[in-house]
């Protein structure tokens, strides 16, 4: 029996090792080309910063990589506190008239493709002969954001004791009030869990944004696709690395912050 364990258990290493490798092997490769002095992407040519210098004297990257900020920055803003009203709506709500067919609309954008999406807002924009560009980036992505939000903050809501905010109102707080003071501090930490994966989702988004940006409003990664297909540039690696150190960065503090609501919703459910 030991040895089966034991063969079992190096089975179970060999495959982690293979996926991990099979998902990350390529990340890694592009973060030590982007450290490439060759200007010749597959031939190394030792260690140098050069391209991180070339990024940073790059005008137009930097403005597109500006412009990705600020429409993640904003949509995800939008998208936490129309999300985080839609959660409290369903978990608060159960039998509101219409509850289903909210439901279906706001978890849409969940399943559906995103060129069907970014069409039909496209469609919208020039029906309304609005001028597309930072705003109309910036509600797509609030858009296709939205409903992520919702589900972490719902998930969240579901797993916290009601008794708790009746309580506070037994004891003089009006329903605002006792939700102010007991549930939003429980679900903070699952709202800017929200908030940085909707701020990840809206960085990374090249579909919606080609739809729905207008000249002299690229975002970054509209802007890599448009050089890499005239041929992969050493400066790309760079600017690609610098963008996974940031949505790690993100994907980590949303990590945290996700386990941190989880203990506190554990704390908080009835037992």
């Amino acid at each position: 029996m030991a040895h089966t364990v034991n063969r079992l258990s190096r089975f179970n290493m060999t495959a982690l090792a293979l996926g991990l490798a099979f998902l990350y092997l390529p990340i890694v490769i592009l973060v030590i080309f982007s450290f490439n002095a060759s200007r010749l992407v597959n031939v190394w040519g030792g260690w140098s910063l050069r391209w991180y210098i070339e990024f940073f004297n790059d005008r137009a990257m930097l403005e597109a990589a500006w412009m990705s900020l600020r429409v993640a920055a904003v949509s995800a803003t939008f998208a936490t506190l129309l999300g985080t009203l839609a959660a409290i709506g369903l978990a608060r709500g159960e039998r509101f008239a219409g509850r289903a067919l909210f439901s279906g609309m706001l978890y849409s954008p969940l399943v559906m493709p995103e060129v069907i999406s970014g069409l039909s807002l496209l469609l919208l924009f020039v029906a309304l002969n609005a001028e597309r560009g930072f705003w109309t980036v910036t509600i797509a992505h609030t858009t296709l954001t939205m409903c992520f939000v919702t589900v972490v903050v719902q998930s969240r809501l579901a797993s916290l004791d009601r008794s708790l905010e009746e309580a506070a109102m037994d004891l003089g707080c009006n329903p605002v009030k006792a939700f102010l003071m007991v549930t939003l501090p429980l679900i903070i930490p699952a709202i800017v869990a929200g908030w940085m994966l909707a701020f990840t989702l809206s960085l990374d988004d090249v579909v919606i944004a080609s739809f729905t940006t207008g000249p002299g409003s690229a975002t970054l990664p509209i802007r890599i696709y448009s050089e890499v297909r005239l041929g992969v540039k050493p400066e790309i690696n760079a600017i690609c690395t610098l963008v996974i150190a940031l949505i790690a960065m993100l994907i980590v503090a949303a990590s945290f912050a996700s386990k941190l609501s989880s203990s506190q919703g554990e704390s908080a459910a009835p037992l």
